[in-house]
C-alpha cells in the first residue's frame, strides 16, 4: 500500500478505534498483492494464505488428509500423518514436514493435503508459491485429479501434476498430465535453472492454465509445456474437461526419486506461501 492511502487511512482511527484501525490497514495490506496486473482478466475465485496462527493446522474448511503408509503406488516410504508435527501453519506458510522416525511400521513420516470434497475446478489459473526441500530421496509435489476418482478411477479420472521435484534433479522442475493410455510416465516437460541453480533455492510460483483442450505449465510466469488432444497417443481420451480438486505432498522415496541415502538430513520441509485459483473472465473453458 503506498504512503498516499496510509495518510488518509490514518484519519479515520478515530472512528474505528486503534485496534479496529489497526485490522483494517493489516487486511487491505493482506489483499493489496491478490490480484496483480500480471493477472489481468483473470478472477481470483478460491485461496488459501495460511494466515492462521503459529502452529496451527491447515484449514479444515480448505483441506482434508489422506493419509497411510502404503506405498501409494509408488513404493513410496512415508506414513502420511495428519499431526501438526507434519503438516502446520508456520509465519503466515504452510509447512509439510518429512520427519525420520518410526510410525506404524514405516521409517518417515509426511502430510498429504487434498481439497476433495471442499473445493474443484474445471479451467482456470491455479497457482501456489512453494520452496520445495532438497536432498536424495524428497519428492515434492503439487498436482490435480479429477473429482470422479471414486468411480472411473485412475487414470481415467486424469492426473495434472503442476510442480513435481527429486532430489537427484535439484534444478528441474517436472509438469506431467496422466489419462487412460498415458498413465505410466505421463506426457509432460520440464524446466531447468540455468547456472547449476537448485529450485529448492528460493521459492518459485508454479501454476497451470487449464483451459477446454489446452493445459500450458508455468514457472515464475514463464510457460515451458503445453499439453493439446493432439499430443495424446491415438485413440487416447482427452479426460481434463471435467472438476479437478487440488493436492499437496512431499513423499519420501518411491520408484522414480529413489530412496534417501546416507547425504541425506531430517527433517525436510516443503514451505507453502499461497495457492490461488484464478477463473478466466468470460466464457469459461476459452
Amino acid at each position: 500500500m503506498d504512503g498516499h492511502w496510509h495518510n488518509v487511512l490514518k484519519k479515520v482511527w478515530i472512528f474505528l478505534g486503534l485496534a479496529g484501525f489497526a485490522t483494517l490497514l493489516a487486511n487491505l495490506d493482506a489483499t493489496a498483492g491478490t490480484n496483480t496486473e500480471a493477472h489481468a482478466g483473470w478472477r481470483l475465485v478460491w485461496s488459501d494464505e495460511f494466515n492462521q496462527p503459529d502452529g496451527s493446522a491447515p484449514a479444515p474448511s480448505k483441506w482434508r488428509y489422506d493419509t497411510g503408509g502404503l506405498g501409494w503406488g509408488n513404493r513410496e516410504l512415508e506414513y502420511y500423518t495428519l499431526r501438526t508435527n507434519n503438516s502446520r501453519i508456520e509465519g503466515g506458510k504452510l509447512v509439510i514436514e518429512a520427519r525420520r522416525e518410526e510410525f506404524d511400521g514405516r521409517h518417515y513420516t509426511s502430510a498429504r493435503l487434498l481439497t476433495l470434497g471442499k473445493a474443484a475446478w474445471t479451467y482456470g489459473l491455479v497457482e501456489a508459491r512453494i520452496k520445495v526441500p532438497h536432498g536424495q530421496g524428497m519428492w515434492p509435489a503439487f498436482w490435480m485429479l479429477g473429482t470422479n476418482i471414486a468411480s472411473a478411477a485412475w487414470p481415467a479420472c486424469g492426473e495434472v501434476d503442476i510442480m513435481e521435484n527429486i532430489g537427484k534433479e535439484p534444478g528441474t522442475v517436472h509438469g506431467t498430465a496422466h489419462g487412460p493410455g498415458y498413465s505410466g510416465l505421463g506426457i509432460g516437460g520440464s524446466l531447468t535453472l540455468p547456472g547449476g541453480a537448485a529450485v529448492a533455492d528460493d521459492f518459485h510460483v508454479f501454476a497451470v492454465e487449464c483451459k477446454r483442450d489446452r493445459i500450458t505449465w508455468l514457472m515464475d510466469s514463464r510457460p515451458y509445456f503445453t499439453l493439446t488432444p493432439t499430443n495424446l497417443p491415438a485413440k487416447s481420451a482427452w479426460v481434463f474437461n471435467q472438476p479437478k480438486f487440488l493436492l499437496l505432498n512431499l513423499a519420501v522415496g518411491g520408484n522414480w526419486p529413489g530412496d534417501p541415502d546416507a547425504s541425506g538430513t531430517f527433517p525436510q520441509k516443503m514451505l507453502v506461501d499461497y495457492v490461488r485459483v484464478y477463473e478466466k473472465l468470460g466464457p469459461a473453458g476459452n
